[in-house]
């Protein structure tokens, strides 16, 4: 690639791209041999100036020496007038002067001004096309403009006719059109060369061709010639003081490495024209010439302009497109947030807009879950689904997206489980319930035509170690796998807006439903108290006046168990309002013996329910600081969980001790391991787990949370865990001053 190279500096350990990339080629301390370059300061005193000035102007001009004192100004009125513009310039004052032609020593030359920090820079480039040929340059680029002004089917196709103008213009044996990929490696795109050239039309060159600070430069400085690759730079001689930027030198010496970069291409001349598009290197204009050749000043200014208008049709260009893709997508994105916002189940309204949506964003499958709910589109199986989602729980923190288009080398654990899947695009939706949506893309199984093999090698230089340029630039081929195609720019943005968009929604779903759910608490919870209060009272008349079949009392007692059944369910709902509307529990502590407390919860419960077995192992008293309705209220919900849920025929216990550092309350029954997913949520109010459960079909799922909630108003926690062959809820409490427990008393 014309690329300029980097060299290794003095004392690097190590020679590494890193080092390439801090070499710096914007002060060399030499300029090219066809020309001749001073620079002065504020007040006209010379501080820099090429060793070959007197022998190419006719005049000698000294480091130290003020400028406008010397023979070769005294001599040239042009030379005076240029001076005076230029520190007027560097004074705040006026513009720097348009580049002028000056007659000295017997030749023509292109004086170009330029300031470098606090300097004024005068080059002076040796003409060698007389006025007639520059005005036949003229028309020619004139001609290739207007060419360049009409539509073409594509952008490469707009850059190969800018090859072959270029071409025509300059004369170059070989003009490329580099196209840069997101990772920095280029690839030719178009081409116009001789015949005897081998064509490089296709190949690719990798990123450290061209190292961070030539990228720079070819954005600042956006036309670099180096007439003749085999010249001998020639030095600045300086007046002391730092080294002078030629960062916007049209004379700038050449890298050494790319020097024999160039050479090792068999190229003798080169000229380059950046393609910049928002400020970045969007591609490359290269002239390769196996002679030298200097393409005259004003030549390649019109070069530069044509550059310049190539750019702002490929922006154009590209602009067009983005729109058009995000028209189309921003329709789908209304559509789907319309039917999400609007449909009663949010997972239902994505999974069918999730073949569109993969459309839309350039992906061969998609992934939408909700907890344990799945949907897939595009030839993913479940299997490899849930793996994914599996790896982004316990990976992915935050709620950021994740985006990688090489899966199997970021996760080789799941890497073969997820074949023929590398790409992928994750939205976390709801991290708190396990909702994804993932888009994927295939394996793209690609053959690289490289020019050259693209590992530079390490040799000994006269500085030490050096990375030094490929030797081949002959075809190389690298086949590439377990990758797919990157998600560009565009892609991860249109993700973001697309995820804003649902968790927006969500939010707005989310609070309506909770105002509702807040609303109908408070009105089950005051309208059917008073009549559930009623019926109470009259299965209890019902249950004491039976009749002579003896059906009454047994009428009266299922009225009182459903009742009760459905006193607690009120309450549940009033404590539920309660907490979502921040009005607390309103706990009433005072200090209470657990010991009591428990052991007429658990008679209770054998009352209730003579055919379950209950088990309780109590110490003699257990004070503690604590609200006793809300105590019983915990610990009669883990038991009648437990009785739901337990293994039939199997016993639940009921412990409590003092531990040191508090109280502890356990509830155990016999039963497998509750699942890890369902586990996650138990404390949850509204989980989906709590639905359709045959083993306890009235079950709002409300109970742990509340439970949860007081035993944190209490200062203390409530947790779930499995010893084997059992499930325990253990409650921990804080203990009260100066109470304590007595001796274990265990009961049955």
């Amino acid at each position: 690639m014309n690329a300029e190279s980097a060299a290794s500096g003095a004392g690097a350990s190590r020679p590494t791209l890193e080092n390439c990339d801090r070499e710096p080629i914007h002060i060399p301390g030499a300029i090219q041999s066809h020309g001749a370059l001073l620079a002065v300061d504020s007040g006209g005193t010379v501080r820099h100036a090429s060793a070959n000035l007197g022998a190419m102007l006719g005049g000698s001009v000294a480091p130290g020496q003020t400028l406008r004192d010397t023979p070769l100004v005294a001599s040239h009125g042009l030379l005076r007038e240029l001076l005076d513009e230029g520190l007027a310039t560097l004074a705040g004052m006026g513009d720097l002067p348009m580049p002028a032609e000056l007659e000295a020593g017997g030749r023509s030359f292109d004086v170009v001004l330029h300031q470098s920090q606090d300097l004024l820079v005068m080059e002076f480039e040796a003409r060698q096309e007389s006025t007639d040929a520059l005005a036949g340059f003229a028309m020619q680029a004139h001609r290739a403009m207007e060419k360049l002004r009409r539509p073409r089917p594509s952008i490469n196709d707009l850059l190969q006719l800018a090859t072959q103008e270029l071409r025509a213009l300059t004369g170059f044996d070989r003009v490329m059109a580099y196209r840069f990929r997101p990772d920095s490696s280029g690839d030719v795109v178009a081409e116009s060369c001789a015949d005897f050239l081998d064509a490089y039309l296709g190949r690719r060159y990798p990123a450290s061709d061209i190292p961070a600070q030539a990228r720079a430069l070819y954005v600042a400085n956006t036309l670099r010639l180096i007439a003749d690759v085999r010249a001998a730079p020639v030095p600045l001689v300086p007046a002391g003081g730092a080294p002078l930027d030629l960062s916007a030198s049209i004379l700038r010496s050449v890298s050494p490495i790319h020097i024999e970069y160039l050479s090792n291409m068999g190229v003798g001349a080169s000229m380059s024209i950046s393609i910049v598009i928002n400020n970045r290197l969007w591609g490359l204009l290269a002239c390769h010439h196996m002679g030298p050749r200097q393409v005259p000043y004003s030549v390649r200014m019109a070069c530069d302009v044509m550059a310049q208008m190539l750019g702002a049709n490929i922006q154009a260009a590209l602009a067009r497109k983005d729109a058009a893709r995000q028209q189309k997508v921003s329709e789908l994105r209304m559509r789907v947030m319309e039917q999400v916002l609007l449909s009663d189940d949010e997972f239902s309204a994505l999974c069918s807009h999730a073949a569109a949506l993969a459309h839309s964003m350039g992906a061969d499958a998609v992934i939408v879950s909700e907890h344990s709910k799945l949907c897939t589109e595009g030839g993913v199986t479940d299997d490899a689904a849930r793996v994914l989602l599996q790896w982004l729980d316990g990976t992915q923190g935050g709620g950021s997206i994740y985006s990688t288009h090489s899966l199997p080398l970021d996760a080789p654990e799941i890497g073969l489980q997820l074949a023929p899947w590398c790409g992928a695009l994750a939205l976390p939706l709801d991290r708190n319930r396990g909702s994804w949506l993932v888009f994927l893309r295939k394996e793209q199984i690609e053959t690289i035509n490289w020019g050259g093999k693209p590992e530079k090698e390490v040799r000994a230089g006269p500085l030490g170690p050096r990375l030094t340029p490929r030797g081949s630039f002959e075809l190389w081929k690298e086949i590439v796998r377990s990758k797919s195609e990157p998600w560009a720019a565009d892609d991860l943005d249109t993700a973001g807006q697309l995820l804003a968009e649902l968790v927006r929604a969500q939010s707005a779903r989310h609070a309506e439903l909770n105002e509702a759910r807040a609303h109908l608490m408070a009105v089950l919870g005051h309208d059917l108290r008073d009549p559930l209060h009623s019926i109470s009272m009259a299965a209890r008349v019902l249950e004491k006046n039976n009749g002579l079949d003896g059906n009454t009392g047994r009428i009266g007692q299922r009225i009182q168990s459903s009742s009760n059944r459905m006193q607690r369910l009120v309450s549940q709902v009033m404590d539920m309002s309660r907490l979502q509307s921040r009005l607390g529990l309103n706990l009433q502590l005072k200090t209470v013996d657990l010991v009591q407390l428990l052991a007429d919860l658990v008679d209770e419960a054998r009352t209730a329910h003579p055919g379950t077995q209950i088990e309780s192992r109590l110490p003699d008293r257990l004070h503690a600081q604590a609200d006793p309705d809300r105590i019983a209220q915990v610990v009669s919900n883990l038991i009648s969980n437990a009785r739901h849920h337990g293994d039939a025929g199997q016993p639940i216990q009921v412990h409590a001790r003092s531990t040191g550092q508090g109280l502890l309350i356990e509830v155990r029954n016999v039963a497998p391991p509750i699942d890890p997913a369902v586990s996650a949520n138990l404390f949850t109010p509204f989980k989906s787990s709590s639905l359709g459960n045959e083993r306890n079909r009235s079950g709002l799922g409300l109970g742990l949370y509340i439970a949860h909630q007081i035993a944190q108003g209490h200062g203390g926690t409530i947790a779930y865990t499995h010893q084997p062959p059992h499930v325990v809820f253990t409650v921990h409490l804080p203990q009260a001053d100066g109470g304590g427990a007595g001796p274990d008393n265990a009961s049955s």
